[in-house]
């Protein structure tokens, strides 16, 4: 563990903050309007002509890199090679009927074809729907896949992989329906080889049709997590996604580094991910595809790749953050590699835990003599991505405050307030779905996130929001007393850390709180002194140090609503095929509890032996 620092007073690297200018209005209801008075600059919102100008400015720069899977070596592709290869993709698809009655659905992991696919159907108005691995390769009915399908009715469908894939098509209705497969071994059915569409000479009128599409129709179909039900097709246009670039961009400006070199593994069946990847296509950067993610057997990968591109921007989610620093404080050789180049690190989402934040900024400190500017990207598929960050001094973590172009409407809702949004990077709606649609958005077209947000200093909105809990996170005890789960469940992660890298929090209907906890195999080890085997309360130094921090949670929220009663670790890892984690790696709270009724139960029972630590 390396030594901390009060790194507080350390200016950032190379970094230049704009002032902050925000304007707010209030309501007669105590609603407040956030809006910043920065204005979005102009830009051309057809993603095509960002595409070209990177192919004329820059002809021979990377764009798109991945590993070779056999030889673990670099292979890549120009902006030059990507532009004519797009450009190819876009015609194929349209000799094939593709447009906006016949879509086109992508079931492939992040890589060069399907960065090449997606931005090919994008150009040629086709409108495209990347669809998580994990519907198609998880075992079962594949229920989620087949509402998607019957839900976006695809025309075309590509596969990057063969013989994983079959099963999940054979599940499908493919009649009419175009499979395009870039290693089409083992699928059952005819397919087109992805080669022959790179290969496709784009006609005479190609340019013209791509430059006479509509901004504002529908270029995406990004698809909800579904943890509070089915899968929802939120409604992406070209106009969304360049707004929400250069909504970023205009206040970071080089600080995103997007024109640099990048390293992310983040899903592009995520808007995370894929905001990343356009991000750097229009921007001029160079893509290295992770093959690596937060999860065990596979965050070696990662490791191994930032030492070896030593990248300037580094995005991730907060439990790959908190995989990071165990690693970046046992490893000084990855340590040097991290920060050397390194200017910006952004977090999706509201929970970095303080504590990960404090450890990576002295770990910046001491290798490089400064901080790293650390902001966030707050915001859901329906505002495309990330929309208010944080762009001022601060040594806090939160969601920040609204980026240029987004107007934020924060509505009194017990001790915070419930966040909306509208701009030009807000959804317009749900695929075929106009109810849901019609209540997700206010009166006055506001889209309603669901979050709680509030302010670190109520007399100082410059000190930016910080996210306060999800609405359809607040459950009840049985006690009647409310619980705000997910600001609890934050809270709680931070104070039981390094020893834990996520929980559940349970307790709705029960008299308590109790927590089922992710053990951090590095910070139990930490403690214990040794490997950790089995269930780590069997260990008594581990046992001790949980006691004392659960403690010192319980005397500083003592609450029915905040206080824990009841702790255990997960007897077996959460599962993604069992929908308990997303692609990023967040939990589904609700799936995670019902399919573990029995540890749940084994939490709340009268004699639940020492795999429980009962708080008294």
């Amino acid at each position: 563990m390396l030594k901390q620092l009060d790194v507080n007073s350390v200016p950032y690297r190379s970094i230049d903050l704009p002032a902050v200018d925000m304007a707010v209005q209030q309501g007669e209801d105590g609603s407040l309007i956030l809006e910043n008075k920065v204005p979005l600059p102009d830009f051309d919102p057809l993603l095509y002509r960002h595409l070209e100008k990177q192919a004329m400015v820059q002809p021979e720069k990377v764009a798109l890199a991945q590993r070779d899977k056999v030889s673990g070596e670099w292979r890549s592709i120009t902006f030059a090679e990507m532009f004519a290869r797009v450009r190819s993709v876009a015609q194929g698809l349209l000799d094939l009927g593709g447009g906006p009655g016949r879509p086109l659905m992508i079931l492939s992991g992040n890589s060069i074809a399907h960065a090449l696919m997606r931005f090919g159907a994008i150009v040629a108005g086709v409108p495209v729907c990347p669809v998580s691995e994990n519907y198609a390769l998880m075992a079962g009915s594949r229920g989620r896949l087949k509402h998607v399908y019957s839900l976006v009715k695809p025309g075309i469908l590509f596969v990057e992989g063969g013989a994983p894939y079959d099963p999940a098509l054979m599940s499908l209705e493919l009649d009419g329906v175009k499979v395009i497969s870039a290693d089409p071994g083992g699928l059952s059915m005819p397919v087109l080889r992805f080669d022959a569409f790179t290969a496709t000479s784009p006609a005479l009128d190609l340019e013209k049709h791509i430059l006479s599409r509509d901004a504002d129709g529908h270029a995406a179909y990004m698809l909800t997590s579904g943890s509070t039900g089915r899968p929802k097709a939120v409604i992406h246009s070209q106009r969304m996604m360049l707004s929400n670039l250069f909504q970023a961009h205009a206040i970071l400006g080089q600080a995103m580094r997007w024109q640099d070199r990048l390293l992310d593994w983040l899903p592009w069946s995520h808007v995370s991910g894929v905001t990343n990847l356009t991000g750097a296509a229009i921007f001029g950067g160079s893509f290295y595809i992770d093959d690596g993610k937060p999860a065990p057997g596979l965050f070696e990968k990662t490791l191994r790749n930032l030492k070896d591109l030593s990248v300037p921007y580094f995005a991730n989610v907060p439990f790959g953050y908190a995989m990071l620093v165990d690693a970046l404080e046992a490893d000084a050789e990855l340590r040097q590699a991290f920060f050397k180049n390194l200017h910006l690190m952004l977090y999706g989402g509201a929970g970095l835990p303080q504590a990960t934040y404090e450890r990576l900024q002295a770990m910046a400190v001491e290798e490089v003599g400064a901080r790293i500017f650390i902001t966030t990207g707050y915001g859901s598929t329906e505002t495309t991505s990330g929309c208010m960050a944080i762009f001022f001094d601060s040594n806090k973590v939160g969601v920040g405050l609204p980026l240029p172009g987004l107007t934020v409407k924060l509505v009194p809702a017990g001790d915070a307030y419930e966040v909306r949004m509208k701009g030009d990077n807000v959804t317009p709606g749900y695929l075929h779905d106009p109810e849901k649609t019609a209540e997700s958005f206010d009166a006055d077209g506001f889209y309603r996130l669901g979050d709680k947000l509030n302010f670190h200093d109520p007399d100082d909105i410059v000190a930016g929001l910080y996210f306060a809990g999800r609405l359809a996170e607040e459950f009840k005890l049985g006690t009647g007393s409310w619980v705000s789960g997910g600001r609890v469940r934050a809270g709680l992660i931070a104070a039981l850390g390094p020893l834990v890298a996520d929980l559940i929090l349970c307790g709705e209907g029960q008299d308590e709180l109790a927590a089922l906890a992710v053990p951090n195999m590095a910070g139990l080890m930490s403690v214990a002194g040794k490997t950790v085997e089995g269930d780590p309360l069997a260990q008594p130094a581990v046992r001790e140090a949980l006691v004392q921090r659960l403690e010192g949670w319980n005397e500083a929220h003592p609450g029915k609503s905040t206080r824990i009663g009841r702790f255990a670790f997960l007897k077996t890892p959460l599962s993604a095929d069992a929908h308990e984690l997303s692609d990023k790696g967040t939990i589904n709270q609700a799936a995670a509890i019902r399919n573990r009724a029995k540890e749940v139960d084994r939490l709340y029972a009268d004699n639940p032996g020492d795999a429980v630590l009962v708080c008294r």
